[in-house]
This record gives structure tokens, sequence and C-alpha cells, in this order.
């Protein structure tokens, strides 16, 4: 197949799974402002948010042959793209791109195929939590601490939130161990291990380890010496039933295609909405700042916000040059500006200055 983006500074910015969950929030964010191109696999389920944005809907899918041909400002990956056909069409195209949809082993290996075509576009990989906003808050406090020794994430998810079924697919990683640093050492550890009670916001929140992106980006970017994520969820009978089935080793004998919809099914029931909330913990030089980030329109459109701040990057839309090669989040953040643009979408950054690491174990 031959995919073809070619870049037009003048041209929409495409969407790459522009009408799913979060791609539909993030349209939202972006028509107002820019040009839009919607791409997906069903042109029929954009047709209503093309007519409220403004946009245009094209197919692309991803999994068949055919290839696709557009001239756009930026691309954006709202969806997994597992053979990086968006990600080469764009960097042959010298197109700025940004990703939000790969777990971290894809992210390896996405900066890996990047890295070696040698782009002379940006190409910022914000799959970190929450399309990189678990990172840029990271960096915001870093810069305030002048630096970032030990990053602490717990996650709340609401169970009662909208979501797309590309969100949990993080279901499908909690058999296979993965690689974090802790203590300036690199060790491999169990999903769903090292259980906490934390305070995210005002609810005690049970959370374990989960592999996600920026725990191996911190490290290699800001020199973080401890970098750990962890998850819990809003119904603490659903937290105990995760961790039960992660001791039962489920997750490792229900690997495969067969057991998809089973463990699918331990999360996955989306509702109507919810509130996306993070808790972030940045020590460096005996002091710790605490983050505390809550989205009342839930966890697609906290995501959404994450996508939004990519475009501004890769495009320099806050002034400064978008640098070209292969960045992470939490290297391009603005970082007071994280802080103050997010309140714009009613998303809330609460910081105080606290003791560190407020857990206690489960």
């Amino acid at each position: 197949m031959n995919d073809e983006l070619t870049l037009d500074p003048t041209g929409p910015v495409l969407l790459v799974g522009g009408y799913g969950t979060v791609g539909a929030e993030l349209a939202r964010m972006i028509a107002p402002a820019r040009p839009l191109l919607l791409a997906g696999r069903t042109v029929e389920r954009g047709e209503a948010l093309a007519r409220e944005t403004g946009a245009r809907v094209v197919r692309w899918d991803l999994a068949a042959a055919e290839p696709f041909t557009a001239r756009v400002s930026a691309v954006i990956a709202v969806v997994n793209d597992p053979d990086d056909r968006v990600l080469r069409a764009a960097i042959r195209g010298g197109v700025p791109y940004a990703d939000l949809a790969r777990w971290t082993a894809r992210v390896q290996r996405a900066a890996t195929v990047a890295a070696l075509l040698r782009p002379a576009s940006p190409v910022l990989f914000s799959s970190a939590w929450m399309g990189g906003m678990a990172s840029l808050v990271t960096a915001a406090l870093a810069d305030r601490l002048g630096g970032a020794d030990t990053v602490e994430t717990a996650i709340r998810w609401d169970l009662g939130d909208r979501a797309g079924a590309d969100s949990i697919e993080f279901m499908d990683r909690l058999g296979l161990d993965f690689e974090i640093v802790q203590d300036g050492r690199r060790r491999t550890v169990m999903p769903l291990s090292d259980s906490r009670r934390v305070r995210v916001g005002a609810a005690e929140t049970r959370v374990a380890r989960i592999d996600t992106p920026e725990q191996f980006t911190l490290p290699l970017t800001l020199g973080t010496t401890t970098a750990v994520t962890r998850i819990g969820f809003s119904s603490p009978s659903s937290t105990s039933a995760l961790l039960a089935a992660g001791r039962a080793g489920f997750f490792r004998w229900g690997r495969g295609e067969r057991f998809t919809s089973a463990r699918r099914a331990l999360l996955y029931a989306p509702g109507d909405g919810g509130t996306a909330q993070l808790r972030t913990d940045v020590t460096h030089g005996g002091r710790t700042l605490t983050a505390t980030v809550t989205d009342p329109a839930g966890q697609a459109h906290l995501t959404a916000l994450g996508g939004l701040f990519a475009l501004h990057r890769i495009l320099g839309a806050d002034g400064a040059p978008a640098p070209a090669g292969v960045t992470f989040p939490e290297q391009t953040p603005l970082p007071a500006g994280v802080l103050e643009h997010s309140a714009a979408q009613d998303v809330t950054i609460e910081v105080a200055e606290s003791a560190p690491a407020a857990a206690r174990a489960a």
C-alpha cells in the first residue's frame, strides 16, 4: 500500500479515528480554530460530528489494503496504528504528527521506526496516560521544583464514565510483566502488584501497578530515578475483583483472543459519564509537589485535552518553533501554560506542597 500525506500548512488537521469517543471530543476542541478532516473505517458514523464541527469525513481503514491520500497541515492518531501506517505516511510527507493511542511496547517500537526514518517534521508520541496529561503535569511540577527525582501517579478510573473499546486495551497487557525504573535501577514488575491506598481528590482509592508509557519515558527525558503509575477504580469491589483476578493468574492463562471478551467484561461497561481524576506526586531536592487533576467531563475529554496540547506543540502554536524529530509530551510542555490553559476546558489542576507519597500499603 502507498499511503500519501502531503504537507499543506493551510490544510485541515487530520484526525485518524476522529469520530470515536476521544476523537469527537478533540474535534470539538479544535474546530473553532482550524479546519478538520476526520478519518475512520465507517464514514456514516462521523457525519453528525462533521455537521457539528464543519469537518469533512473520509474513509481510512488501517486494516484494509487501499491506499489513503490527503493534503493536511498536521495529523493526530486517535486510534491504534498497529502497522505504523499513519506514522510512516506522515514522516514521508513531512507532516507534523502526534499519537495518542499506543501502549508502552508500541511507543518503543514506533519511536525506533521514526528515528530510523529521520523525520524532518515533529513526531510527538503523546500516549502517556490521558493523551500525555500525566506527563505534562509532571513536567509542570518538575519545572517548579527544578527537577523530578521521584514521580508517583495514581489514577482513579470512574466506572460510570463514557469509554471507547480502545480505552481499556491495557486489560490485554495485564498478563505481561513490564520494566520500570525504581531507585535508579531498572527492574521488572508484575501488573497489579504493590497496591497502595492513595487519596485522589476527596476519595481514598486503592491503586496498583499498571504499564504506562510515562514510566518508560520520564527516566529518559527528565532523569527521574523512580517513576511509578498505579490505577484503581471508583468501585472498591471492582478494584478488589481485578486484583483477585491478577493474583489468580487469570491475565496470564487467559491471554489471547479466546478470552478477550472475558477480560474486558471485568471493566468495560461504559456509562453515560463520569469524572476523570489523577494525582501526581513529584519529589526533588527534598520537596514534594502534588497535583490533583479533575475533569468532570470524563476521561475522553481529558485525553482530548492532551491531544489539543499535542497539536499546539507540533504546530508551534504557542509561538515557539516545533522541534523536528521524536519527542515525548514532557519535553514539550509549556510547563506553566499546562496548568493555566487546562482551566479553559473546565479541567481543574490543584497543586500543593506535601509530604512525599501520601500513600500506605494495601
